[in-house]
């Protein structure tokens, strides 16, 4: 444990109390008053937040800015009802809707950039959404809605839709520059410029960043490098506006997996040799991976790339007054990426070197281990086998969301005709390395010392590989989505209002995988070491090659959504509202693949939901309090191992839950308080059948996996003068299981915090610290690995190690 705390705590000590306020709000305070804010997420028309009978929450640009979160899933963590695990980096991070339980990633909820999706599925084996989309200054503010009408304005997004809205410029010059380090060797400059080329006509917006760091864990290469672009340029004219704009992503991110720790119920302590802060398996002297394939010809990879996507984004929006009250909005978007995901997946646990020897068919002490990199002998206590996994996905999205309205006396009537066509292509290839069980491991070979160099099997690895493109996968999905939607609002009277949505969609989706063959290299005329052939090592013995045998499929969707609620304002500053909504959620990419030759075996998940809620704005004081409840059907489980199968099994949901939102400015400003917490018992219902060696079970009634019962957000702030201002942050995650069956506990935690900044003019000064004590939270344990078996050495993916990182922030 690196014991840092000390130094973490100094840039925050300064918390006194000082009487040199005015009555006016600090100039860095971070609250827009939440009865003046007004949002368009799941709603057809701009409303006032007290009106909009949603579970919604909104933070502004100056908000997120003060917040700075390190990725897009840290900032969040600051909306009840949603389960976020941030343990994978910047990137690669899993959400959890309102118990809804999944692979991972975002399948449940939509992720969008304006109010249309960064791309139509989020949940695209090794693309999660988060992959495509970065915070920066370029943000004007987030709207993050839960359940309600996510369904009825976006596709497959039962569980929510989170909607990042981009500045765009205005009559006066305006910007932001930014410069930030840290203690892991961050350099990073963000800035956003905008304006009027034309005085109340013709506006312009750009703005992006550049990082480059180490990573928090400890890679030995950057773990983190590269940046975006995005500018807009918006005309408006008397009865409307249009709107073009453009993206550029270019980034790689290290993904970080699960390492080994040693668990006693509730008790977490480090495996012996490998720090659970900063240590990853993910490391330099493994990052090199070049081997022949059976088809012929080399495969090289190099893991220092990581999660390496390529977007290109033209989109464009037009508005206009058609009179008598009608008005016509379409917003048009076309998505292309590539992307290649290199990651280092551990393939089970840290075994003793006897025993993986053994496993290898070598008996008694006949085995040897050796380092690639030097040729010396070595003698390890544990060794550890990981997954050295590459992925290639070329990936479109056209999508068009063509919407007309029309507005009366009493309210309003949207209906619209959403189009979209995506496609993503993916090929895999993966192999398996033997490492030592450390945070800095080393390459290692293993031969059989009962034989001689000369003999068939003497070596069971191939410069450390011990499985050589054991799996490749060449597959595609498409999807041709075509939605008419209908969204009602409806004053009964000044005080009660209703909406009603509906949404037919009609979606149609299609791909193929390819069949694979075994090989090996035997006859290939290669050689190991430029002396023995390959049948010296099993290696090679069961590689995977492409065949010229397709296998074709087509699926159709035909399903309509709905939702309706009442909004019962009481006054300016309180109201209840009640909504009842059902939605679906398409079948997953994995689904598809390993059902393509009896798609009968999938559905579309559907969900119920019925949520109520209190909703209390005032200048210096909020209180949302929202119970709902949930069903959810025909939820596939699509686990991949590391072996490459995957689970096919399928159940039900229900979960009731509240979901808890405050935030308050007492003492004349001198404190401020937000708060987020969700309360929960999400349950498997009708979960039973047989698992795929015969054997049956029975899960009706466990807790779903990976779903706290309890998590909150709570973080207080101290304004010490009107400039200067300190802050803590606690996040609590509370006790899950880490599998279905409910065999290993994933211990609560709670991740600390805090941070200080400084307002001189127009010049910010920040300093921010997470994990500040060094706290060892696991959100997950490894899914790769199939049924866990509880205390022990375990594999799991624990939170980042305390860093510190301090910012320069100019707005012009």
């Amino acid at each position: 444990m690196k014991n840092k705390s000390i130094f973490l705590l100094a840039g925050i000590a300064t918390l006194y109390f000082n009487n040199t306020y005015a009555q006016e709000t600090p100039q860095d305070s971070t609250r827009t008053a939440s009865i003046d804010q007004v949002v368009i997420t799941g709603n057809s028309n701009p409303k006032k937040k007290i009106e909009s009978s949603t579970a919604i929450s909104t933070f502004s640009a100056k908000e997120i800015q003060k917040q700075n979160p390190i990725s897009a899933a840290a900032l969040l963590q600051r909306v009840p009802g949603f389960a976020v695990e941030t343990s994978g980096g910047e990137v690669g991070n899993n959400l959890f809707a309102r118990g809804i339980p999944s692979a991972g990633a975002y399948e449940f909820v939509q992720v969008q950039e304006d109010g249309l999706p960064v791309f139509e599925d989020g949940a695209l084996q090794f693309a999660n959404a988060d992959n495509f989309f970065r915070v920066d200054n370029s943000v004007s503010r987030l709207e993050a809605l839960r359940g309600g009408s996510g369904s009825i304005f976006a596709t497959n997004s039962p569980g929510g839709l989170i909607n990042f809205i981009t500045k765009e410029g205005g009559n006066d010059l305006k910007g932001t520059a930014k410069l930030e380090t840290s203690t892991y060797g961050l350099m990073r400059t963000d800035i956003n410029v905008g304006g009027a080329l034309v005085q109340d006509k013709l506006f312009f917006n750009v703005g992006g960043f550049y990082r480059t760091d180490d990573g928090i864990r400890k890679t030995g290469f950057k773990a983190n490098q590269g940046g975006q672009i995005r500018m807009n340029l918006k005309y408006v004219f008397d009865k409307g506006y249009a709107k073009v704009y453009y993206k550029k992503l270019d980034d790689r991110n290290t993904f970080f997996l699960p390492i080994p720790l040693v668990q006693n119920g509730n008790d977490l302590k480090e495996f012996a040799g490998f720090d659970a802060n900063y240590g990853t398996y993910s490391y330099r002297n493994i990052s090199q991976l070049n081997i022949p394939q059976a088809g012929g010809g080399f495969f090289s990879r190099n893991l220092e790339d990581g999660i390496h996507p390529k977007v290109d984004v033209l989109g464009a929006e037009f508005k206009y007054d058609l009179g008598g009250n009608f008005s016509v909005l379409n917003k048009t978007r076309y998505t292309n990426i590539n992307m290649n995901y290199t990651g280092i997946f551990p393939s089970g646990g840290p075994t003793s070197a006897a025993d993986l020897a053994r496993s290898y068919g070598i008996t008694g002490n006949n085995f040897q281990y050796s380092s690639v990199s030097s040729g010396t002998v070595m003698n390890p206590a544990f060794v550890q086998k990981l997954g050295f996994w590459a992925i290639d996905k070329q990936m479109n999205n056209f999508v068009n969301d063509l919407q007309f309205s029309y507005k009366f006396d009493k309210g309003n009537v949207t209906a619209g005709f959403y189009k979209s066509n995506w496609k993503s292509h993916q090929n895999w290839n993966w192999s398996n390395i033997l490492a030592t069980a450390s945070d800095n491991p080393e390459l290692l070979n293993l031969v059989d010392t009962s034989l001689t160099p000369n003999s068939t099997g003497y070596s069971k690895t191939y410069n450390g590989v011990t499985e050589m493109s054991f799996l490749l996968r060449d597959s595609q999905v498409q999807g041709s989505l075509n939605d008419l939607y209908a969204n009602l609002d409806y004053n009964i009277t000044d005080q009660l209002s209703f909406n009603g949505g509906i949404r037919y969609s009609r979606d149609f989706y299609k791909g193929y995988g390819v069949n694979t063959t075994s090989g090996n290299l035997n006859n290939s005329g290669l050689t190991t070491d430029g002396t023995h052939s390959f049948l010296t090592t099993t290696a090679d013995d069961n590689m995977s090659v492409l065949g010229n045998k397709f296998t074709y499929w087509n699926y159709d969707v035909n399903r309509v959504s709905f939702t309706t609620a009442l909004n019962y304002k009481i006054n300016s500053e309180n109201a209840v509202y009640a909504r009842f909504s059902n939605g679906f959620r398409s079948p997953n990419e994995e689904a598809y693949y390993n059902n393509m030759t009896d798609l009968s075996a999938i559905k579309p998940v559907t969900t119920n939901q019925l949520e109520v809620g209190y909703k209390y704005y005032s200048r210096t004081f909020d209180i949302a309090v929202i119970p709902f409840y949930s069903t959810l059907k025909n939820l596939s489980f699509t686990d991949v191992f590391s072996d490459g199968t995957s689970e096919n099994k399928f159940a039900n949901t229900t979960n009731f839950g509240v979901e808890l939102e405050g935030y308050a400015r007492l003492f004349n400003n001198l404190l401020e308080i937000t708060f987020n917490g969700t309360i929960q018992d999400p349950k498997y219902k009708d979960f039973v059948g047989n698992n795929a060696d015969g054997t049956t079970f029975n899960y009706d009634d466990n807790t779903v996996r990976r779903m706290p019962k309890f998590y909150f957000n709570i973080a207080p702030a101290v304004n010490i003068t009107k400039q200067w201002r300190a802050y803590a942050s606690v996040n609590y995650y509370g006790k899950r299981f880490q599998d279905e069956k409910n065999a290993q506990t994933l211990p609560s935690f709670s991740e600390v915090g805090a941070g200080t900044s400084y307002q001189l003019g127009k010049i910010r000064f920040a300093v921010d610290g997470t994990n500040i004590f060094n706290t060892i939270g696991i959100t997950e344990g490894d899914p790769r690995a199939g049924s866990p078996s509880g205390d022990g050495t375990i594999m799991a993916r624990p939170i980042m190690g305390a860093a510190v990182r301090a910012s320069i922030t100019l707005d012009f």
